[in-house]
């Protein structure tokens, strides 16, 4: 047998570093820096995690109508989220069976069916092939038989997610528990006021350890999150399946609530679930707040988010007054996040990087390490 060696050999010890965090006792250590920056173990994290997973990637009020559609890029595929004629959510590859064109620019928009810019064959919302231009002569080609290849998609309460595995294990049962939980919120009566997309220049694991822990919010958001938790940073960590953990963080004071019928107990917690690999979704009172992070590279990831907020509350306060002060607010966390996780990025290569000792304040992040040995172990 050929020793393994180099970059797969770098890997492999990895690998076995991570399943240290399966151990009853697993380290109280960060990742290794190589974790962070190995093209690699990146490639491995595509074909385990991001091509089996469910990624979150929209609220449904981006696709609220037939014919409205969001173009992103998971880990270097191409997926294509529209609202079909049949009023049903369809997730496909927006890249032409003819010559590899891909029908539409990344971002959102409307459209009534979906035409290549190249040579003009058109396609259905649904993937399905309308027309191709000038192929009758070519007797070996069925139309019929061609159409764009589709992937999963399915919606829980309002949240859009896709898997690009061919036949994926449903999402909603492992969210069982957080569907009974949040049931006082209302998820399905809750309307997106805001959304955004952003490019971080770090690893998509950067982004996502630092939502598995409050203790950041003391240098990153001094005043901005910080003051939000009147409770401290402390959080209770549930571990429901290896996809779904639950972040409970004491509110201190109970929150005042206006429409949402939410009990004492419930309004003293600020309430957070995560769906591995990528997805946040967190409470902050009668607005929630989602985010999704997805790498395009092992150095760069683009976040997606929303915040959302009870239709009564935004048909009482009119979207126009809310949104403002909403956007103002998030952008500016977002920017001491991505500031300071890019910091991170650049410290990766240094040659005194090395794993840090993690603080009591940071079980999430052990929690997020385990779901990430599972998935790229089992």
């Amino acid at each position: 047998m050929t020793p393994t060696t180099g970059a797969a050999a770098d890997t492999t010890a990895l690998l076995g570093l991570l399943r240290d965090y399966l151990s009853p006792t697993p380290p109280q250590l960060s990742l290794p820096p190589g974790a962070f920056a190995s093209t690699e173990l990146y490639e491995l994290e595509r074909e385990k995690i991001f091509r089996q997973g469910w990624i979150l990637v929209a609220h449904t009020d981006q696709l609220a109508s037939p014919g409205q559609y969001l173009a992103l890029d998971i880990a270097g595929e191409q997926v294509l989220v529209t609202r079909g004629r049949d009023d049903l959510l369809h997730a496909v590859s927006p890249v032409c069976r003819h010559r590899l064109m891909p029908l539409v620019e990344p971002g959102e928009g409307h459209t009534q069916d979906l035409t290549c810019p190249y040579h003009l064959w058109r396609y259905d919302l649904d993937g399905r092939l309308i027309a191709a231009t000038h192929m009758r002569g070519n007797t070996a080609f069925d139309p019929s038989s061609c159409r764009l290849p589709g992937f999963a998609v399915e919606e829980w309460h309002g949240f859009v997610f896709v898997n690009l595995a061919a036949d994926p294990e449903p999402l909603a049962p492992h969210l069982s528990v957080v569907e009974e939980e949040m049931t006082n919120y209302r998820l399905d009566d809750m309307v997106q006021v805001y959304s955004w997309t952003e490019d971080w220049h770090c690893n998509w694991k950067v982004a996502v350890e630092n939502t598995h822990e409050n203790y950041h919010a003391i240098g990153f958001h001094p005043e901005t999150v910080r003051p939000l938790m009147t409770g401290g940073i402390d959080m209770d960590v549930h571990v429901d399946t290896p996809l779904v953990t639950r972040l409970l963080t004491p509110a201190g004071q109970p929150m005042e609530t206006l429409v949402l019928p939410l009990t004492p107990d419930e309004r003293k917690v600020l309430y957070s679930f995560r769906v591995f690999p990528c997805a946040s979704v967190a409470t902050f009172g009668e607005t929630i707040a989602w985010l999704s992070f997805i790498p395009v590279s092992a150095d760069r990831t683009v976040v997606r988010g929303g915040a959302v907020m009870p239709r009564q509350l935004v048909e009482q306060a009119g979207a126009e007054n809310i949104r403002p002060p909403l956007a103002e607010f998030t952008q500016r966390v977002n920017e001491e996040d991505r500031r300071g996780l890019e910091a991170v990025q650049r410290a990766v290569g240094s040659r005194y990087a090395a794993r840090g000792h993690l603080s009591p304040k940071e079980p999430g992040v052990l929690a997020f390490y385990r779901s990430l040995t599972h998935a790229l172990t089992d």
